[in-house]
């Protein structure tokens, strides 16, 4: 939600008009990124006339302070949700960076390469306030994306398949 999107719209921030049509996907609930969202495609259509977007909302996959078995129930339900999505997207890049959204989306794409559907491009990048450890969604996207990136030097000496490119947002 708050913290994770305004990351990832500083990084959306920087790319050209060629990343277009972008695709957000939120949690069901989330109703605080989608005006953040909006409200950054607004200004962003200033510049660009022809940038288009779409918001797309899958089930929540885990709950703040939600037990862990239950959220491999709702986790595995938000897969099985997305998978239709990200099947009619078939998005040439996914950029991620955090929120529990964003594992059922890249597990999908995953999954649709393998299948030999459609090859993604997963691009993850760990919150700039993971200083020492990752989040639970980056041990998981350590072994799905194709880039990892991380914004602390601790932390791609314990991940050496990470990318340390310093503070990007």
């Amino acid at each position: 939600t708050g913290g994770h999107t305004t990351e990832i719209l500083r990084l959306l921030s920087c790319l050209s008009e060629s990343y277009s049509p972008r695709h957000y996907v939120l949690a069901d609930s989330d109703k605080m990124s989608e005006a953040k969202i909006r409200s950054f495609e607004q200004k962003r259509a200033e510049t660009y006339s022809k940038s288009q977007f779409t918001l797309d909302r899958i089930p929540r996959s885990r709950e703040v302070r939600q037990s862990w078995i239950s959220s491999v129930v709702t986790t595995l339900y938000s897969i099985l949700y997305s998978l239709p999505l990200t099947y009619k997207r078939k998005p040439d890049l996914i950029l991620c960076n955090g929120p529990g959204t964003c594992v059922p989306v890249c597990l999908s794409a995953f999954l649709l390469g393998l299948l030999r559907i459609k090859r993604t491009i997963i691009v993850y990048v760990e919150s700039i306030c993971r200083v020492e450890t990752l989040s639970l969604s980056g041990k998981i996207l350590y072994y799905f994306s194709d880039y990892f990136i991380v914004q602390w030097p601790d932390l791609k000496k314990k991940y050496p398949k990470s990318v340390y490119l310093g503070r990007i947002v």
